[in-house]
């Protein structure tokens, strides 16, 4: 099973085309209808939906930090930094990860 990207508000389009180009699984918050939600939400409905959350909003950091300390259950967040990776390189990394990984791998779960 592959893994399906839930795309913060900021992450450029080239991403998620370059993505769905390469025929991985990509749902924005967009066209979800949660631009507007506050991190906390969009990462609730990154879960909801079974996705991995990409972002390169280091807020998502420290709510997966808190959540973590918390025992609180979240979808994977993958981070980068926009002004240490080009487009391309996300676009290839993301792509390795949708295709290699399982979505359980990233998750926190209340049973670990």
């Amino acid at each position: 099973m592959s893994c399906s990207f839930y795309m913060d508000v900021h992450v450029p389009s080239a991403i998620t085309g370059g993505l769905r180009h390469r025929g991985v699984d990509v749902l924005t918050a967009q066209e979800d209808g949660a631009a507007r939600l506050p991190d906390s939400e969009i990462l609730d409905r990154a879960g909801a939906l079974g996705r991995l959350l990409f972002t390169w909003d280091k807020d998502f950091l420290r709510e997966g930090a808190w959540r973590r300390l918390n025992e609180q259950p979240f979808c994977g967040i993958v981070f980068a930094h926009q002004q240490l990776v080009t487009i391309g390189q996300c676009i290839a990394d993301l792509e390795l990860i949708a295709k290699a990984g399982h979505p359980g791998e990233f998750a926190r779960s209340l049973s670990e």
